[in-house]
């Protein structure tokens, strides 16, 4: 895993309720919402889809998925989960590549983790974000890793302290270092706005440079009990939502070609380190 420089956290804002803590959320449970993203330039560009995700006990897995029919542990269902989708990719635990990320950027050891992220359905699944929110023993996140994938099979993780507002709120900064999309340069800065998952989820993701804003992502949702008749009704509503969310990818990439996008090709997962080695080789 490559580093990837200026990660800070921004001071906590003042705020007005003490928000919900994740000690008082059930071991795994659903959030039906939305993803919205919205460009801001060099022109404008918005979508927002219709998705459900999973919030899951990282550590319990196996016993959350058990009494359940349509959602397997890394056992073929309608809905499933896979140690493989997530973390080393090798099918082993989930918590010690967490705790390793974490600790290359002096992060201390999670009492709990929990994973937010989309199931495999029908067997597929993409998930071009997944979520870790690390917890002390006395149930306060204090830092949390996120997990991005692209769409020509890579994976880099971004490990931040977290130091949430009265309201729970979590604001941190790292610059990108990771190849996402052909249509935004690396030189950008990601700036995340999070809570820990309560009754509600929100997660909002501002990407820019020395410019200005580029681009702005955000996830929604409200917080669904994980039963067999909560999976069924999502699956009817999203019955081919890990589809979408690849094929409505390169949609999107298609109609900002149409609109002029500057078009950055793929040269690996780490441009920037790929061309620093080059120049040194030719150096």
């Amino acid at each position: 895993m490559r580093p990837e420089p200026g990660i800070r956290a921004a001071a906590p804002a003042p705020a007005e309720a003490p928000a919900e803590t994740l000690a008082e959320t059930p071991a795994a449970c659903l959030y039906p919402g939305h993803v919205m993203h919205m460009r801001l330039s060099p022109f404008a560009h918005r979508f927002r889809y219709r998705v459900f995700t999973l919030l899951i006990d990282a550590d319990r897995m196996a016993e959350t998925c058990a009494p359940l029919r349509l959602l397997g542990f890394e056992r073929r269902r309608l809905l499933s989960l896979w140690r493989r989708d997530h973390g080393p990719r090798d099918g082993t635990d989930l918590r010690p590549w967490v705790e390793a990320r974490l600790a290359e950027r002096g992060l201390p050891r999670p009492a709990r983790i929990w994973l937010l992220s989309f199931p495999r359905i029908l067997g597929y699944a993409f998930n071009p974000l997944s979520v870790y929110f690390c917890h002390d023993e006395a149930g306060a996140l204090e830092s949390v890793v996120y997990e991005v994938k692209n769409t020509f099979g890579d994976q880099h993780a971004y490990a931040l302290p977290a130091r949430p507002g009265r309201d729970g709120t979590v604001r941190h900064e790292t610059d990108k270092g990771f190849f996402v999309s052909p249509f935004i340069g690396m030189d950008q800065r990601y700036a995340f706005t999070i809570r820990a998952p309560g009754e509600r989820l929100a997660l909002r993701i501002r990407q820019g440079d020395g410019s200005g804003p580029w681009l702005i992502a955000a996830q929604t949702g409200r917080r669904r009990p994980l039963s067999d008749a909560s999976l069924l009704a999502r699956w009817l509503s999203h019955p081919l939502m890990t589809v979408k969310v690849f094929a409505a990818i390169h949609w999107q990439a298609l109609r900002l070609w149409r609109k002029g996008a500057r078009f950055h090709r793929y040269r690996g997962p780490y441009p920037q380190a790929d061309a620093a080695a080059r120049q040194t080789n030719l150096g």
